[in-house]
């Protein structure tokens, strides 16, 4: 796997959830703060204001995406002067939060403009929580470009038909046309250019040739039994430029960062397959079980068959 697809892999828990909402104006809701989750909102239709506590009020129209990576809470609403005339949508909690339920759903505020927007939340696990998603800013916005976002757009609109009016096999669509979307909007934040004098972070690192190279290698392969030498070799480093180069970027030494990698892999495996230990100490790059068992009891403070039997 790819370093983007093992992060959505490996720090999603659950199904995610989403839902076709139309609103009619006047009308303002809430979305509470849900730590360990992630939400976004796209504006299929009509327009409407992304209120948060840090920021002014953000004008969203048709096609703009906004993704928050932290599950802080937020709010939209037809305009920022409209008094709040729902309660909170919690993805875990009762209504109102169906909204957040696979289907469609139609919130009856006035008789003014129609807004449509399709909204979702992802669970995440924070105790496996990918480095590269820690880093993301609190909001992401993506605004409506013509012909800007193909891939993103037409996932969009997979997912607002499925969502809209499942049919059968949706159960199946819905949460692969989410990933996807996530995919797009991961892709879309770290392909752009890093910020002026931003010389280290996640974006930064995808965006390098040399220390992506190495990311790559490691995820492609993470039981081969790299050193800081051969992962300098595909990089096209020397070995000491590259691993100053790489931990300047992502925060710690190349060898440090495969063996969280590794540790990250098993944990996976072990929650998912009932491959034996020696098989998941081989994939990871251990020959011998006993020193696989020790370096996940350092990980994850526990040893593998007893994480195993509790997930």
């Amino acid at each position: 796997m790819d370093l983007l697809s093992d992060v959505v892999a490996v720090t999603r828990a659950g199904r995610p959830r989403s839902a076709h909402v139309r609103w009619h104006a006047p009308w303002r809701q809430e979305f509470a703060s849900v730590p360990g989750s992630a939400g976004f909102q796209v504006v299929l239709e009509g327009s409407c204001w992304l209120l948060t506590p840090e920021a002014e009020p953000t004008e969203l129209v048709a096609g703009d995406v906004v993704f928050l990576p932290h599950g802080h809470g937020h709010t939209l609403a037809d305009s920022p002067e409209t008094p709040a005339t729902a309660l909170a949508c919690d993805p875990d909690g009762p209504e109102p939060a169906g909204s957040y339920t696979s289907g469609s759903v139609d919130r009856s505020g006035g008789d003014g403009p129609v807004t449509v927007v399709l909204c979702g939340a992802y669970r995440l696990d924070p105790s496996r929580a990918h480095p590269l998603l820690l880093t993301l800013p609190d909001l992401i916005h993506l605004p409506a470009r013509a012909g800007g976002y193909p891939a993103l757009s037409s996932a969009v609109d997979l997912l607002a038909a499925e969502v809209a009016n499942p049919l059968p096999g949706a159960d199946a669509v819905v949460p692969a046309l989410l990933d996807a979307l996530l995919l797009y909007i991961l892709r879309l934040w770290f392909d752009e250019p890093s910020p002026p004098g931003s010389t280290s972070g996640w974006a930064a690192a995808l965006n390098d040739p040399p220390v992506s190279a190495a990311l790559e290698a490691i995820h492609r392969n993470p039981g081969w039994p790299w050193t800081v030498a051969t992962l300098a070799a595909e990089s096209g480093l020397s070995r000491a430029s590259f691993a100053r180069r790489f931990s300047l970027l992502i925060g710690q030494p190349p060898l440090g960062y495969l063996t969280w990698w590794r540790m990250t892999t098993a944990a996976r495996l072990l929650r998912t397959s009932d491959a034996p230990l020696r098989s998941i100490a081989s994939q990871v790059g251990y020959t011998s079980e006993f020193a696989f068992a020790n370096a996940f009891k350092r990980t994850h403070g526990t040893a593998p068959g007893t994480y195993r039997r509790k997930n």
